[in-house]
């Protein structure tokens, strides 16, 4: 049996995520209180005891995430992975969880990365949308046809693709594609234009930490977002988290690349369970789909 471990990013987030790890295991509450140090504020107040508005702010939501998937991962004793991949910010929960980046380090970069692209949706407001019903390609073909911004941003699974951009254009995109036959094409409850040319001012200052940060060659091979291939090359994988935040995630090219590469296990590690859907629906019943979110 070859494991892949799966790691989510924004909106899998919770009022009393990780609230149970501090209270059951003496290493969370030490990961969980230095985190607090290294944040400069205690997120694990929001994360035991805000509400679902709180967890909603970028700066908050993507450490928070971060931190219950990591800290589980730290304490899972059977955490043997053949390979990993993270979504979207999960990515740096797969690469701490594959000790390529120590667990510190990778806190600092996803809090500069919330911080950064939460200035971004300040300053330049935009907008996410799910077309649901129609191919990769129809997308693409009507992101190209619209005025302005708007791009994939993620490739979810066959028949579901997230556009990114600003608002009128993802409003364009939208009624073009339900003319076009899509079953749905829902806005979602997002505060900017994640993995779209409006993230670039977060992808320059993002940059420079990231090239000050030492990356190791990970335990197993990590499949990342910007090409859905597998890599344990350090440089490659500093070159392909920054190009992260303004490309698309391609997320059914990484998980159908994973069952290539025989995986037959997944687990998704942290809070909710949209990947386990999202692998079900890539692979089908061919594999076995898990989910850890406690000890």
């Amino acid at each position: 049996m070859k494991k892949a471990y799966v790691f989510p990013g924004q909106g899998s987030q919770f009022p009393g995520m990780a609230k149970e790890l501090y209270e059951k295991s003496p290493k969370a509450k030490e990961m969980l209180e230095t985190a607090n140090e290294i944040l400069g504020f205690r997120i694990t107040d929001i994360m035991f005891n805000g509400t679902s508005e709180d967890l909603k702010a970028t700066k908050v939501t993507q450490p928070a995430i971060f931190l219950h998937s990591t800290v589980l991962t730290a304490c899972y004793p059977d955490f043997r992975p053949d390979m990993v991949a993270g979504h979207s910010l999960g990515e740096f929960s797969a690469l701490a969880a594959a000790h390529s980046i120590a667990f510190e380090d990778a806190l600092r970069l996803v809090a500069i990365r919330a911080r950064a692209m939460q200035k971004c949706c300040e300053t330049v407001p935009g907008a996410m949308a799910a077309i649901i019903g129609l191919s990769n390609e129809q997308v693409e073909e009507i992101c190209s046809s619209c005025h302005g911004i708007v791009v994939p941003a993620n490739y979810n699974c066959d028949g579901q693709v997230v556009v990114s951009g600003e608002k009128d254009s993802v409003a364009e995109a939208c009624d073009k594609a339900k003319a076009a036959g899509a079953k749905r094409a829902l806005p979602l409850a997002v505060s900017g234009a994640f993995h779209s040319p409006l993230m670039e001012p977060a992808r320059i200052e993002l940059g420079e930490a990231i090239e000050a940060t030492e990356i190791k060659t990970p335990i197993c091979p990590i499949y990342q977002n910007v090409t859905g291939q597998h890599t344990q090359d350090p440089e490659l994988i500093k070159k392909n988290l920054l190009a992260q935040l303004t490309s698309p995630v391609k997320w059914t090219q990484s998980v159908k690349n994973m069952l290539a590469d025989e995986a037959d296990y997944f687990m998704e590690i942290g809070p909710g369970k949209v990947l386990q859907g999202l692998v079900k629906r890539i692979a089908g019943s061919i594999v076995e789909v898990e989910g850890l979110e406690t000890l």
